[in-house]
């Protein structure tokens, strides 16, 4: 994936160039219609932003322009890997006592229990939150979360479907 506001940048295409070398899908984010680059990748995406307030920048609306479609791939990206249940990050890493508050909290929305039983399971599979919803959801043991999770790549919805949940 190459970014470039103009759509000109010779090292961007540059890229582009060596990843089809490779076969490898290439991707383009520039901020001009019908951008040079956008001719050296499979999926062209063009903003027009308009022109920036200071004649020359492009860290202002072309750079918010760009975030925001880099935000969109990522988290549908997110999505399409098994990464989120509903609109919860369940896949997050707790690694700090903040995040073992997060996780907690994502137990309980998408389980519907207590801060107890969310913190209870949590710990009964080392604060993994998918195996954590199944368990609850479900009345499993962490095994048979852990081989649902496997049957279905990791998708939480996929392993409720089976029970109708």
């Amino acid at each position: 994936m190459a970014i470039a506001a103009s759509g000109r940048t010779p090292y961007c295409i540059g890229a582009l160039e060596y990843a089809r070398s490779i076969k490898a899908k290439t991707v383009s984010i520039s901020c001009n219609k019908n951008a040079l680059l956008s001719e050296y990748a499979d999926i062209a995406i063009e903003v027009d932003a308009g022109p920036e307030i200071l004649t020359g920048s492009t860290r202002l609306k072309a750079g918010t322009c760009q975030k925001m479609i880099l935000n969109m791939i990522s988290t549908a990206s997110m999505v399409g890997i098994g990464k989120v249940y509903g609109n919860l990050m369940v896949d997050m890493k707790a690694t700090n006592e903040k995040l073992v508050e997060r996780a907690r909290r994502i137990v309980m929305q998408a389980t519907c229990c207590d801060y107890e039983k969310a913190t209870e399971t949590l710990n009964l599979c080392d604060y993994h939150i998918k195996e954590a919803i199944l368990m609850i959801l479900l009345n499993i043991n962490q095994k048979e979360a852990q081989e649902r999770l496997q049957d279905t790549k990791g998708f939480v919805g996929k392993a409720l479907k089976e029970e109708n949940i």
